[in-house]
């Protein structure tokens, strides 16, 4: 088990980053970045501001966990940078986080045994957040989610007509509570060989679609056709929502959409528990593909 670490948490995968702080995991405070792509201007002012307010300095930092990829390929340079920076100046630990997985973690939630996969409605509370103002996005009738799920898939728009894609399954596979405890008690204690997804770890969702590179036609082909409907996430959504529709495809309240730094830290966390931190030297960014350069002719 770790000491209560004190660690930085940031999310800057996606349009609207944020950075959170966290004693171990108590989540302490996050800070939403003022609009789409601020992640430039907002991302130090923001940690500086948490820090500040908490009366902590940077070099007491021992933990950075990170949204790794995939997204945006500015945003994950900006977090992998800071990361191996804080890292050569104080020895930081860094932990990578899948990005997509960060997305499905604002719904996914560990589940009794013989109870359908129920989706989590509700974030966890934090004391710096405002209440409800009665102006979040309301879901239709359609969108409204039911009483349970088999899928779910993560989306993040990866332009070019191309999305990032990640599809969760719920598996009835009978575990219980105890059980759940003892099997994440004992993956502590094994040497860790390659990154796993926290949720796959549960053994109560597994990742049936690894992170992938896709269009909508192609998503819909090999995942709309079920006998049970998919749920769908997150921001790749926002200007796309259109190209998903079917008769097999749900939609989840839009304000499930966004990642966000307090579930990079939820599933950071959980890695760190179990030893899985990067290699500083090694660290990039999951970009699934490379970066569109071109070279202006003089």
């Amino acid at each position: 088990m770790l000491k209560k670490s004190f660690i930085l948490a940031l999310e800057t995968s996606s349009r609207i980053g944020s950075v959170a702080i966290a004693c171990g995991e108590n989540l302490l405070a996050e800070a939403t970045f003022s609009g789409p792509l601020r992640h430039s201007p907002e991302t130090f002012p923001a940690i500086s501001s948490l820090l500040e307010r908490f009366g902590k300095k940077p070099h007491e930092i021992e933990h950075i966990y990170i949204s790794a990829g995939p997204g945006s390929f500015t945003g994950l340079r900006i977090a992998v940078t800071i990361a191996k920076t804080m890292h050569l100046a104080n020895a930081t630990k860094i932990v990578a986080v899948d990005s997509l997985d960060v997305i499905a973690a604002n719904v996914i939630t560990l589940i009794p045994d013989n109870a359908p996969c129920d989706l989590h409605h509700e974030p966890r509370a934090t004391s710096h957040e405002p209440q409800a103002t009665g102006h979040e996005p309301q879901a239709t009738s359609h969108e409204r989610p039911a009483a349970s799920y088999e899928k779910i898939a993560a989306i993040l728009d990866a332009k070019r007509n191309q999305f990032f894609i990640a599809v969760y399954e719920c598996l009835h596979s009978g575990y219980t509570v105890q059980s759940l405890t003892e099997h994440r008690t004992s993956s502590i204690n094994k040497p860790i060989t390659n990154y796993q997804s926290p949720i796959t770890n549960h053994g109560i969702w597994q990742k049936i679609l690894p992170d992938s590179l896709m269009s909508a036609p192609e998503f819909l082909k090999n995942f709309a056709a079920g006998d049970q409907p998919i749920w769908l996430l997150g921001d790749g959504l926002l200007f796309h929502k259109d190209k998903f529709k079917a008769d097999g495809v749900r939609f989840l309240d839009e304000k499930y959409w966004r990642p966000r730094a307090e579930k990079v830290h939820l599933l950071g966390w959980q890695l760190a528990q179990s030893g899985q931190f990067a290699d500083p030297l090694t660290l990039t960014p999951n970009y699934l593909l490379r970066p569109d350069i071109k070279i202006k002719p003089r």
